[in-house]
């Protein structure tokens, strides 16, 4: 029987049969009769179908999507399909993927022998818990919320509310990506003085040169600064895309080789990377961790020094700087309530017996 008089039913069956997005979009340009039976069925619910597969669970990124200060963040919410949705669906799902190949790395890092790949569960896990605690960092860590209000009990309330829509075990898979994230900010975005000092020596073992840290965390002043860049204010092709055009430092203009950390030269001592000692560092860590996951990914791959990430900081306004993060003490607040321990429940992450991965 030749191609052209299979039934359609069929060819649609072949397009919902496909793992990606990808694969379905390139399927479509095989032949002209699958170009016409894509794009004159219900594409969109086909793409949204595969997108299910692919980035699921959908119904975590409307939340995000969705979420804004016309009510509650823990009261679910729904939406209709439509094409900027379902763009803006791909853009978070895109970010997530990444973290499915980042957190191996990190979660394996000690023993990193038995380090391995994730299968299809746990890649959901994933996922859900990265769509989760994005939702929190885009309710909660905004200027809507300073240090000021931090400890009022109705604003600790609100938060809470949000995670006791979820269970301690799904709690556990997003304090296990919380902490990927973590180490992600501590250890390449922000490194500490200490960081800084063994990787350069660990890189130039034979150099004598003594590297000049400065002991002051010195934010450029910028009159220019914008309010801080939101991923859901157009609808590029990317996230990536959207930062690299709005973010006021534009940092993907000059070659790469130019922008090492560790370069060192007479314009550039590789101590200026480093963000402080023990306690400065421990301080501005937790300032960072109010980044969102998709924030997080740019940085560490768009900003490898730390002027750019400064710059970058200083784009979100004031109320950003000495104001922590809240997701850790509100986690704690809400296994109080339940009556669970949460050393032990720390613990039961770190150990693998909770979290995203088991065993």
């Amino acid at each position: 029987m030749s191609f052209n008089q299979l039934a359609t039913e069929l060819l649609l069956h072949i397009f919902r049969s496909c793992e990606t997005i990808s694969d379905v979009m390139n399927l479509a340009k095989t032949c002209r009769r699958l170009h016409t039976v894509f794009h004159r069925s219900n594409k969109l619910q086909i793409l949204v179908d595969v997108a299910r597969s692919e980035y699921g669970p959908l119904e975590d990124i409307i939340q995000i999507v969705t979420q804004n200060t016309s009510q509650p963040a823990h009261v679910l919410r729904t939406a209709p399909m439509s094409d900027s949705l379902f763009r803006q669906i791909i853009q978070i799902g895109r970010v997530a993927k990444k973290w499915e190949v980042i957190y191996p790395v990190k979660k394996w890092k000690v023993d990193y022998e038995n380090r391995r790949s994730l299968d299809d569960d746990e890649r959901f896990r994933l996922r859900r818990a990265t769509y989760r605690l994005w939702l929190y960092h885009r309710a909660f860590h905004t200027e809507s919320y300073s240090r000021f209000s931090r400890a009022l009990p109705h604003i600790i309330t609100e938060r809470a509310q949000l995670l006791h829509n979820w269970s301690t075990v799904e709690l556990a898979e997003v304090e296990d990506v919380r902490s990927v994230i973590g180490d992600i900010v501590q250890n390449h975005i922000c490194p500490s003085n200490g960081t800084i000092q063994r990787k350069f020596r660990k890189r130039y073992p034979e150099s004598t040169h003594q590297l000049a840290f400065n002991i002051h965390l010195n934010y450029p002043t910028s009159s220019s600064s914008t309010s801080s860049p939101s991923l859901f204010e157009k609808s590029p092709d990317s996230a990536e895309q959207y930062f690299h055009t709005a973010h006021p430092s534009n940092l993907a203009e000059s070659p790469a080789k130019y922008k090492s950390r560790f370069r060192n030269d007479y314009f550039h001592d590789p101590g200026s990377e480093g963000w402080g000692d023990e306690i400065p560092h421990y301080y501005v860590v937790q300032d960072m961790m109010k980044l969102d996951p998709g924030q997080v990914l740019w940085l560490r791959e768009r900003a490898p020094l730390k002027e750019q990430v400064e710059v970058y900081i200083c784009s979100f306004g004031d109320w950003f700087r000495n104001n922590g993060e809240t997701f850790g003490d509100t986690l704690e607040w809400v296994m109080k309530e339940r009556g669970d321990d949460v050393e032990e429940f720390r613990a039961a992450i770190a150990d693998r017996d909770m979290g995203v991965v088991w065993g």
